[in-house]
């Protein structure tokens, strides 16, 4: 998996070799377009408004590791969402610069060219734009004013010259700040797994990893006699991900400690909802779970083996986990895992 990493990193390693820092050249408007390498994956449907360009998107990585937009100067998007990590946490949660944690996990930011259902465990933010704003402003994270961060960068010559190859002028503002940001994400493709590589057929899976491929796309039907893992019918296709919200049992009604995304909508129906999150990089973005439960993929496959929790809100996809449970053999779960 550590491949992966290393292969769609390259376009962001491409964009910091070239400097466009050079005071000794006027900043003009370049209006390049910045080319996505998604290789297989079907084409994104990027926003009509915000069509990537190379000025675009390299403004968006300057402003992604820029520690000045955090109240204290201490910390920047990337902070939270490590290259190493693929783009995520590995701590349950993330620590602010007033020193507080957050209250969920925070997610992988890759492959969001593909994500069409609001951003955030729950869905908060309608598009990429929105959501890379928020974490400037909550107090749990970076506990800054958007004008106070927009004040910031008008002092600093590099950004009115980066906002001007972007944009076409050096008025800065929060709205364009996000679209940038929102170019810059679009950019953080993962597709080079050897999952990917198998189905072009330039690598082979081995005798556990195949098992847990059948496991994971098998339904389990114990009246006909069907034993499967269930996984494909949240987590299928090439970003493993439904792109929905649901309960997948993790607790009982008397227990939602995170009422996810009823808080957004104020449909009963969502208590206890959360983003089905992509598979991709799983190795390397632990903890697991919205509240960052779970520290390893053991424990993610056990639950859904025999530790989904019935509740009002609980997914009718999770019948079979429920009751009589998925009844998987350690070999099964190794298998799955190693898929």
């Amino acid at each position: 998996m550590k491949k992966i990493i290393l292969t769609f990193f390259t376009v962001a390693a491409l964009i910091v070799a070239c400097d466009p820092d050079d005071d000794t050249v006027k900043a003009v408007y370049d209006p390049t377009p910045y080319a996505l390498d998604y290789g297989d994956f079907p084409n994104p449907s990027l926003p009509a408004d915000n069509k990537p360009t190379v000025a675009g998107v390299q403004l968006g990585r300057m402003l992604f590791y820029e520690k000045m937009l955090s109240k204290d100067g201490s910390q920047a998007c990337a902070d939270c969402h490590l290259q190493q990590d693929a783009f995520s946490d590995i701590r349950q949660f993330s620590i602010g610069v007033e020193q507080l944690p957050g209250k969920r996990q925070a997610m992988a930011v890759f492959n969001l060219a593909w994500h069409k259902n609001g951003m955030f465990w729950d869905g908060r933010s309608p598009k990429v734009r929105d959501q890379a704003l928020k974490p400037i402003q909550d107090p749990l994270e970076m506990n800054e004013t958007l004008a106070n961060a927009v004040a910031k960068l008008k002092a600093d010559q590099r950004y009115t010259d980066q906002f001007i190859r972007a944009f076409g002028d050096d008025i800065i503002t929060s709205e364009r700040m996000g679209l940038s940001m929102e170019q810059f994400e679009f950019t953080m493709i993962s597709n080079q797994s050897k999952f990917d590589k198998y189905l072009a057929g330039t690598a082979t899976l081995t005798e556990s990893e195949e098992r847990g491929r059948v496991l994971f796309n098998t339904e389990y039907d114990p009246f006909f006699g069907i034993k499967g893992a269930e996984c494909f019918h949240c987590h299928a296709g090439y970003n493993f991900t439904n792109d929905q919200y649901m309960n997948n049992g993790l607790d009982a009604d008397a227990d939602f400690k995170d009422e996810g995304r009823f808080k957004v909508t104020n449909d009963p129906a969502d208590k206890a909802k959360f983003k089905v999150p992509s598979l991709r990089n799983i190795e390397l973005t632990s903890p697991y779970m919205h509240d960052g439960r779970f520290t390893t993929l053991e424990e993610v496959v056990e639950h859904y083996n025999s530790g989904v929790k019935n509740s009002s809100t609980v997914d009718p996809l999770m019948q079979y986990n429920l009751n009589p449970g998925l009844q998987l053999s350690a070999q099964d779960k190794a298998d799955l895992i190693a898929f």
